[in-house]
Order: C-alpha cells, then structure tokens, then sequence
C-alpha cells in the first residue's frame, strides 16, 4: 500500500452507550494525531462536546449525531430487553434507505476514512461510498444483542449487522475484549488515558487534613444514568468518598464530596484515589488497573461483556465484588476496608495506545514517520 503523506479527514463516530467507548477511543486519537501531524478530526456522536474535550486532547471539529444505541438501558445495571428489541426492529425497517441517507451525510463531510467505536451504520455506509472504515472495541452490537435476544424475528436484524462490520477493513479488539471470532479481528493491548495524581490539590479543596491514612473513594457508573442512594453507605475513619453530584440530593455527611465542583477529570479523579466503586465497564476497569487502584465492582445483569473485564481485572490488577443489594444496604465495609488494606497492584501499561494508531495508519497508508 502507498504511503500517503497528504493531510487526511477522519470521520470518527462515537458511541453514545455509556463513557466506556470514549475512553476506548480518545486514547487511540490521542496518540495518533500526535504521530500523524497530518490529521484532521471530525468527531460525530451523542455524547456532548464538553466531555469528548476532556478525553480526546488534540483539535477536533465535533458534530452531534447518533448513529448507534447499542442497548437500552433501565440504569446502569440493567437491560430493558424489550425495548431494545423494538428498537432494532425499527431502526432497521427500512435498513437500505437508512444506509443510504447516512452515505449522503458522509459524503458531505467530505471524509477519507470512517473509523466506529462501535457503530456499524456508518460502516455500510462507507462501504457503498467505497471509502475506507474501521472498527474498534471491546464488544461488537451484533453479539450483544444476540445474547440478550436469540429470536427468529431479529434474523434479518442480525443479518445486516454482522454484514455492515464485515465491510469494514478491519475491527480492531482491544485488551480485555469479547471473542468475536466471525469478524476480522486485530487484537492489541489494554488503551487507556494516563492520568497525574491529583491528590493534593483535592484533599486543599475539599479542606480535608490528609495524611496517609486518609482514603479517597471514588464512585462512578460509567456514564450511564443511575441513581442511587449513598445514605447507607460504610461510614469509616479517615475514609472519603467522591460522588456523583446528582447522587447527593438530600444527602449530607461530612465525608461526602460531590465530584463536579472538583473541577478534574475523571481519569485525574481516579488516579488520585485509593479505591474506585463502579460496575463491570472497559474504561474504568482498564484505567484503575494502569493506574495500580484497586476496584471494588457490582456485578450487571448478565453482560456479556463483564466476564472477560473481570477476569482480565483479576489477573492484572486487584478486585472484588459487591452485590447489587450490599451496595442499596451498605453493607460492603469489610470488603472496603480488605481492599484498602491490600497493597495496591503495579500499574498496568497501555501498550494498546501505541499499537491501534500504528495498525489504524497501516491500514489506511498514512506514513507516520514521515508526517
């Protein structure tokens, strides 16, 4: 393939099913613009300009659109089924004429390349524009959906699907992942955005006199709306915990410390922290273990995908569970108290960083070196 040394207009679709596809995602671009100056980035997704900004540190033209829905969700925890049957069913009734309105728009866009995380709409759509896509994730919508919803009805569904990954050049599955083991898959190691503790400066803001002993705890769901009562979470010496904003209505504890008015990003929020609380999810599972912070998980109602996050999270960093019902009792401390005890697990590197770009310009024939 002849090296291209033009500049070049990537179109990058988004998912908006939750913050895990973005922080699959911005690493990658990340480093890819660094390593390929000749780079320009229209970002076209759900998810709001405000926080793609805050994950994706290189310039970018930001369009909002949705492509994808990946599953509907009651909350972070759990999958309405039904609906999203009805919804696939509807969105692919009139599939061509779909495919087609969504080639016209990418067309306009004047693009050279397609690359999804994970959508596959815009895929089939390229593949009709004969414009070069790919694909990457941890998980692909055709085999969630798939496990959820086995019915003849969803057969033409199912069909389309798979077909519209299969146009792409490639899917890129990044560690830990799904075995998709129809698709042509590149598999790279763990991406993640690196973050510098912040300690200090939070524990200055929130006025706490921290030494040694003082824990943070940092509380979060992936992105996805949930709302849950902390009241009767584990009141523990020299423990503070860092949660959502919207989670603390009515709620008043002096160790109880909204997340927004902190003003840092996530990624610093959880390189400063002793534990992070969360559910099975790629980006805070994959960044707690590059960062050497311990995990404490609630298991989801049976997505698919957790399996191998947890098993990679065992094997490469430190974790345990919590179910469902300790985390509405509270009645978690002892596993609080075991995992901060325990001596944190050596960070894991994001090599996946580096080797999703290198593999993203050999496919596309971009000449990094020479950029």
């Amino acid at each position: 393939m002849m090296a291209v040394s033009r500049r070049q207009r990537l179109l990058v679709y988004i998912s908006g099913h939750g913050f895990g596809h973005v922080a699959q995602i911005a690493p990658v671009l990340n480093q890819l613009a660094q390593e390929y100056t000749q780079l320009d980035l229209v970002v076209a997704s759900a998810v709001s300009e405000a926080f793609l900004r805050s994950r994706i540190h290189v310039p970018f033209s930001y369009v909002q659109r949705q492509a994808d829905f990946g599953m509907l969700m009651r909350s972070a925890l759990e999958v309405d089924v039904a609906a999203s049957v009805t919804a696939y069913l509807d969105f692919h009734a009139n599939w061509q004429a779909r495919v087609a309105d969504e080639a016209a728009w990418i067309a306009a866009q004047h693009a050279d390349a397609v690359f999804c995380n994970v959508a596959y709409l815009p895929l089939a759509a390229a593949s009709i524009l004969g414009l070069p896509s790919l694909a990457m994730c941890s998980l692909n919508w055709a085999d969630i959906l798939l496990h959820y919803a086995d019915v003849p009805a969803l057969n033409h569904v199912q069909r389309q699907i798979r077909q519209a990954y299969e146009s792409a050049r490639g899917f890129l599955r990044i560690t830990p992942a799904m075995q998709m083991p129809w698709l042509a898959c590149h598999a790279v190691g763990p991406v993640a955005d690196m973050a510098q503790s912040q300690r200090a400066v939070i524990l200055d803001r929130l006025d706490v006199q921290g030494g040694v002993s003082t824990k943070l705890v940092l509380v979060g769901m992936g992105g996805i709306n949930t709302q849950i009562n902390p009241a009767r979470f584990p009141c523990l010496p020299d423990v503070h915990w860092l949660l959502p904003q919207a989670w603390m209505q009515g709620v008043e504890r002096a160790d109880f410390h909204a997340q927004e008015p902190l003003q840092l990003h996530f990624s610093s929020l959880l390189a400063s922290s002793d534990l992070v609380l969360t559910k099975p999810g790629y980006g805070t599972f994959v960044e707690a273990a590059c960062h050497g912070v311990p995990v404490l998980y609630v298991p989801r109602d049976g997505w698919p995908e957790q399996e191998c996050l947890i098993t990679w999270l065992q094997q490469h960093g430190c974790c345990q569970q919590v179910a469902e019902n300790q985390l509405s009792s509270g009645d978690f401390a002892s596993e609080m108290l075991s995992m901060l005890d325990a001596p944190k697990p050596a960070p894991v590197q994001p090599q996946g960083n580096q080797q999703a770009a290198c593999w993203i310009a050999g496919q596309l024939g971009w000449d990094m070196k020479n950029s």
